[in-house]
């Protein structure tokens, strides 16, 4: 991962495999960027679990963790703030819970499907100044983490800044969070700082530019937090930021009069197909079939090895017919929301982790059709992949009338679900509607993340 662009640049690790270098941080330490690594084997095959065996097969943690994407100039993925809480009420979360949390977080969130590959990415882990003094702090991965301290209106001493020299030097990577402009005692931490975080949010455009530049002269990376929408990570662009993070992945941008069209046309055509009872495996075929593509990734999904099939599916009718409508109506829907030009992968990324802890969370709460919650997470954020407005996208949609109210106003048992995953993503754990065990919400949330990096990679196989 490189600076600036931070783009991954592939070469040759000490085992052979490929990882991901980049030259050092340009900053008074010597010492290696954090690094995006590279895995080569592709493992492609969905596997559907029901959520008795997800809850089973996994060790619950003592802490819920959900994971925001840090995005490149580029909305890339290049990095997770991970946002953890206790699951004991009144508990805080201490460096024993956040090294309880890293082995899950290496082998499960940290990990991602990107531009046709598996990448590994680092994370930040946000640290009080209290717990910057924990004897077992220099134990976590210097590597794979990012340590941020996150002060709080009490004025950092020389101790703190000692402290922080002494993590640098040992190398590990460190982050200064929630910095504000006119604190003489937040500057004083800049020599052993390698990323700055600002709440652009809180900073009028002056003050955000007047801040940026400063920063950027004492050399460390600036990250921009609480983005809003596409024209304030432009601007952020503009002002040298080159990490960024908020909720401009998820801020509609709406094209007054855009209609769906072209390949996503004929999957809304298919949908609408799958719905007529008096659907036939030959009716499907003959409306499938006028997209070359469409018919050769449908052969090629029921020929996989994952369906267990012995002898070759050679026409749609056939393989409509050992699929089932049902799945065929996933597979539709899986089509339906991948990435359309100049969207970032991290969408439909987020896209799938919210169907699957959906359909999970509705299996567990015992929900008669947990398929029906699938849909309805994987289509919540249509409307910013289509830049269609909501409402006016839903006009198109062939969709159930308990589907449409749960997408536009989070009504009934599917907007139940779905306002519970939404607030998972966010870190907004108080407000989990505490139907479920605290620790099944990370359990669900983590076989999602897995779910969907494996479903990317399977998507990009069926091109």
């Amino acid at each position: 991962m490189r600076c600036g662009s931070l783009r991954a640049t592939a070469s040759t690790g000490p085992t052979g495999s490929p990882t991901a270098s980049a030259p050092g941080w340009t900053h008074a330490h010597e010492k290696q960027r954090p690094r995006t690594e590279i895995s080569g084997a592709r493992q492609t095959r969905i596997i559907m679990l029901n959520a008795q065996s997800i809850l089973s097969g996994e060790s619950p943690l003592e802490a819920l963790l959900a994971c925001q994407p840090v995005l490149s100039r580029n909305q890339d993925v290049v990095a997770f703030d991970l946002l953890l809480d206790h699951t004991t009420p009144g508990s805080s979360v201490n460096v024993q819970d956040i090294q309880s949390a890293v082995p899950l977080v290496l082998e499960s969130y940290a990990r991602i499907f990107q531009q046709g590959r598996f990448l590994s990415v680092p994370s930040f882990v946000k640290l009080s100044p209290a717990m910057l003094f924990d004897e077992q702090l220099p134990a976590l991965p210097r590597k794979q983490l990012i340590l941020e301290l996150v002060t709080g209106s009490e004025p950092a001493g020389p101790e703190l800044a000692q402290r922080l020299a002494r993590l640098a030097a040992e190398g590990h990577h460190i982050a200064l969070g929630n910095y504000r402009p006119g604190r003489p005692d937040l500057d004083a931490l800049l020599a052993a700082v390698h990323i700055v975080r600002v709440n652009s949010a809180e900073l009028d455009d002056g003050e955000l530019a007047r801040t940026a530049e400063q920063l950027r002269q004492r050399g460390v990376d600036l990250l921009a937090d609480g983005v809003a929408n596409a024209q304030q990570f432009d601007r952020c662009v503009e002002l040298g930021f080159t990490w960024f993070q908020g909720s401009f992945l998820s801020a509609a941008t709406p094209v007054k009069g855009k209609k769906v069209s072209g390949n996503k046309l004929l999957l809304l055509e298919m949908l609408a197909k799958l719905q007529d009872p008096e659907a036939t495996a030959a009716s499907l075929e003959a409306l499938a079939i006028r997209d070359a593509n469409l018919t050769f990734r449908i052969l090629r999904i029921v020929n996989s090895a994952a369906q267990g099939i012995r002898r070759e599916v050679d026409t749609l009718s056939q393989a409509i017919t050992i699929l089932g409508t049902e799945e065929i109506k996933r597979w539709v829907h899986l089509f339906l929301v991948e990435s359309e030009p100049g969207k970032p992968e991290a969408l439909t990324r987020n896209m799938l982790v919210r169907a699957r802890m959906c359909e999970i969370l509705a299996e567990l709460d015992s929900q008669p059709m947990p398929v029906h919650h699938f849909i309805v997470g994987l289509l919540s954020q249509l409307d910013v992949l289509m830049d269609i407005e909501m409402g006016e996208l839903l006009e198109q949609l062939p969709l159930r009338q308990e589907t449409k109210r749960a997408l536009l106003s989070r009504q009934g048992p599917l907007g139940d679900t779905l306002a519970d995953v939404e607030h998972y993503e966010q870190g907004h754990f108080d407000q989990l509607s505490q139907r479920f065990d605290p620790a099944f919400y990370e359990v669900a949330y983590r076989h999602a993340c897995a779910w969907a990096r494996q479903t990317q990679a399977e998507l990009g196989d069926s091109v």
